[in-house]
């Protein structure tokens, strides 16, 4: 009960700030009483508010008061600490459900402060303090506080485990080593842990290296991103200029062609205008003789009519008229039809060069490593179909155009997109980005290609033939093997034959890759290139019943 009381009184004597005893006691004026430097490090801190508070109570005083030592509090607690009296830990300082608790304290139990890998006891302030004072507990290994104590205590033995098994790769005591762990390979836990401890540190080293290295990597990509950036601006601000430029010229060239068709129209206004007044002055003067002569066909007198009558019947020449034809709304037809037709050869232009302004813009974007399997290959799965107008006449498509067989000649139409030599065919659909196709292929061989759009279509040289030029590249798939063809240049392929073969096209990073599909995927060949433009499937079926199919994959 004495032992309560002391613990009560001392609650009552302790400053709330720093929780112990009151040192140098001072009394603020709402009666709360606290440390001289607690109050005053307190109120430092509030200063910049113009105004300071009681810690307990929040009553706020202005200006700060002035502190004073309590006397009296003073004197009372230097009678108190002679009694013993002691401040009664914070309940901070209680161990909750999370905390480690000393396993010395009995009721209500303290956090510990450390734990004891010899004792395997954890300790609050308190009861630890016996560890640094007593040359006994020398040799104790004082860790930070932990629950797993137990864990060091050999379930078989009920001994420390102080040794390491390293042929089983477990902790054990003295006794397991002499008894299952009999022979095997064993060591102190600390020569295991000083083993470990140096493969941490190179673990760590190499870590630390990968941090910089990768620290680097972001820096360089960081110069990139800003460079792209820099460059973007810089390709839309000259864009902005030559589009301007070129809008500017067409609207010249559209206001010389007005001023023009106005001069014309002026010119041939003021042409028919001058006509018109004369053939008018040439009726008036018609109407005047008239009215003339029929005045004379009403005299009487013989003689007055044959004086007047030569004079009057003379007509002057009349006003050329064979000039005037007359087209209604047609007189400038060949002016619009040639605009016309400047708009539509600009069209095509812009057309074509804005295919070639796209392919060549450069994709920034973080390294993406080819895909492993066939399911993440899947994920990038184009549906492809071939192009009736590319294809040979002895070309037949099927199944949706996805089919091509060699066979007799067929009635197609012309055109020029179509191989007239080599027995090709090209998709439908352009390639661009990160894209993936399997061709399943019978009979005697086929060549599975990408090809550029303005590969030569007509006659059979080098510069029509998938893989003979530079415009394209092809795998010959036949029934003993492999050749990858470019620019006429083979390379031999020896890897299994398989009836189906994989494309993946990484178009942006200049990648292509051939694939055997079977079970698993067998790469064949891969060509890392600059792709400046975009590429097309291609079939070449040069044997008799030869067939060659793109699969559908979705």
């Amino acid at each position: 009960m004495a032992q309560q009381g002391a613990q009560l009184d001392g609650e009552k004597f302790c400053c709330s700030i720093c929780l112990d005893l009151l040192k140098d006691p001072v009394t603020i004026p709402c009666g709360h009483s606290y440390c001289m430097s607690c109050i005053k490090s307190f109120w430092d801190e509030e200063d910049e508010k113009k105004s300071h508070s009681c810690p307990q109570c929040r009553q706020t005083f202005t200006p700060r008061p002035v502190l004073v030592k309590n006397t009296m509090l003073a004197d009372l607690m230097e009678e108190l600490k002679k009694t013993g009296l002691q401040a009664a830990p914070a309940d901070h300082c209680y161990a909750g459900p999370e905390d480690v608790a000393c396993d010395v304290c009995t009721g209500r139990k303290l956090k510990a402060l450390k734990s004891c890998l010899v004792c395997l006891v954890s300790y609050c302030q308190k009861h630890l303090q016996l560890h640094y004072e007593s040359a006994a507990f020398e040799k104790h290994k004082l860790v930070n506080p932990s629950k797993k104590l137990q864990e060091n205590i050999c379930s078989r033995h009920d001994e420390v485990m102080k040794m390491f098994c390293r042929t089983d790769q477990q902790s054990i005591c003295y006794l397991c080593s002499v008894d299952e762990h009999k022979g095997h390979d064993t060591v102190s836990a600390a020569a295991e842990r000083t083993e470990r401890q140096r493969e941490l540190e190179v673990s760590r080293q190499n870590i630390q290296q990968r941090i910089q290295d990768r620290e680097k990597d972001v820096k360089l990509l960081q110069q990139e991103v800003e460079a792209v950036s820099r460059s973007a601006d810089k390709a839309v601000e000259d864009s902005e200029r030559v589009f301007t430029e070129l809008i500017r010229l067409i609207q010249k060239r559209s206001s010389d062609v007005k001023r023009q068709i106005r001069s014309q129209q002026e010119t041939e206004v003021s042409r028919v205008e001058d006509l018109q007044e004369k053939l008018e002055q040439e009726i008036t003067e018609l109407k005047r003789k008239d009215a003339e002569l029929k005045q004379l066909s009403h005299t009487e007198d013989h003689n007055q009519f044959l004086h007047n009558y030569p004079s009057l019947s003379q007509l002057s020449e009349p006003t050329d008229s064979s000039s005037i034809n007359i087209h209604p709304l047609s007189y400038f037809e060949d002016v619009t039809a040639a605009a016309s037709e400047l708009r539509d050869q600009l069209q095509d232009i812009l057309r074509e060069k804005w295919t070639n302004i796209s392919s060549r813009q450069h994709h920034i974007s973080l390294p993406q490593a080819e895909p492993k399997t066939r399911a993440e290959f899947l994920k990038y799965a184009r549906e492809i179909t071939l192009d009736p107008n590319t294809a040979n006449t002895c070309v037949l498509l099927s199944e949706g155009n996805r089919k091509a067989a060699l066979t007799s000649p067929q009635s197609y139409s012309s055109h020029p997109d179509r191989f007239t030599g080599y027995l090709q065919v090209m998709s439908r659909e352009s390639l661009t980005g990160r894209c993936y196709w399997e061709v399943e292929w019978r009979g005697g061989g086929v060549y599975v290609a990408v090809a550029y759009k303005n590969i030569r279509r007509a006659g059979r040289s080098d510069e029509c033939g998938f893989g003979h030029n530079e415009k394209s590249w092809a795998l010959d798939c036949y029934t003993d093997g492999y050749n990858f063809v470019f620019n006429s240049v083979s390379t031999l392929v020896s890897d299994p034959c398989s009836s189906r073969v994989g494309v993946y096209l990484d178009h942006s990073a200049g990648t292509l890759s051939f694939y055997s599909v079977s079970e698993t995927m067998t790469l064949l060949h891969r060509v890392q290139t600059t792709f400046t433009q975009p590429l097309y499937a291609g079939l070449w079926v040069y044997y008799i019943g030869t067939t060659a199919e793109f699969c559908k994959l979705k």
